[in-house]
């Protein structure tokens, strides 16, 4: 039988990781305001794509990432964030439309945008420090017990990453349909958020 703490953990966690702000939650925020909440919300989806590569990697370094790795990882999460935030300054000003992301009948600008969300999501050393320090933990810990419990864990936890990835893509992709004057407001906090937050990182790792 599994042990209720340990679900109410991935449970509690998930929602925490997803609720915290950060470069993906800015990302999800544009991408929602601009493209809107139903071609956006498959970003809701993005760590499931790229957190097992990261989780792979603390379990087999479980004592702690060496510092140059997380320093590197912090300078190119921190210039690809400035890239993003410079870029949507760029149209702001520029007064590109919103709906120039949403494209035609193709899928290609929604399948950029989801591996664009991926690799914002792969470079955020928050992600790479939660499952070295906390995650990974856990998971080394529920596996002693059972091989079941782990994937219960993982199952909670991304179940209440993705809920609430999706709440946060419908809620600014209803707050974006208000209106253009609307989409931009949204669009400008964002930007100003990925600079903020790329320059901070950049800032942190060179330190």
């Amino acid at each position: 039988m599994l042990p209720a703490a340990l679900l109410a953990k991935g449970f509690a966690l998930g929602f925490s990781a997803s609720a915290s702000p950060g470069p993906f939650q800015a990302l999800l925020l544009q991408r929602a305001a601009r493209l809107g909440p139903r071609r956006a919300l498959h970003l809701a989806l993005v760590p499931l794509v790229s957190d097992p590569p990261v989780i792979a990697a603390c379990l087999l370094a479980l004592a702690g990432l060496p510092v140059g790795l997380l320093r590197l990882i912090s300078l190119a999460g921190g210039a690809l964030l400035v890239f993003l935030g410079g870029s949507a300054l760029r149209d702001l000003w520029g007064g590109r439309p919103p709906a120039a992301e949403t494209g035609g009948p193709g899928e290609a600008p929604m399948a950029g945008g989801f591996w664009r969300a991926a690799l914002v999501n792969f470079l955020n050393p928050n992600v790479w420090l939660f499952w070295s320090l906390v995650g990974g933990p856990i998971l080394a810990g529920a596996w002693r017990q059972a091989a079941s419990q782990p994937l219960a864990f993982l199952a909670c936890f991304y179940l209440a990453l993705t809920a609430t990835n999706a709440v946060i893509v419908l809620v600014f992709g209803a707050l974006g349909r208000l209106g253009p004057r609307a989409a931009r407001a949204l669009g400008g906090l964002s930007a100003v958020a990925f600079l903020a937050l790329g320059l901070a990182q950049l800032w942190q790792a060179a330190g």
